[in-house]
């Protein structure tokens, strides 16, 4: 909280805390420009029907960037 009449904190692109989570909509306006503009494809594994195709993107993925971080949902 801020006292009043004193100058606004900085905003930075690094403080998370103050803005809200992206919703569905603004992400795939977000896949879709990113894509015209830059070539850049942004796909949720989960959203892909095909099985084999599925697989393939994901083990690229791993070639390239490694395994992902999933969360314990186990309770270990």
């Amino acid at each position: 909280m801020a006292i009043p009449g004193s100058p606004r904190r900085p905003r930075s692109c690094l403080d998370r805390g103050t803005r809200s989570a992206t919703t569905t909509p603004e992400m795939e306006t977000l896949r879709r420009r990113v894509w015209q503009q830059q070539g850049v494809v942004s796909l949720h594994l989960e959203d892909i029907t095909d099985p084999w195709l599925r697989q393939a993107i994901q083990n690229e993925a791993v070639r390239r960037w490694g395994p992902r971080q999933q969360e314990k949902t186990h309770g270990r």
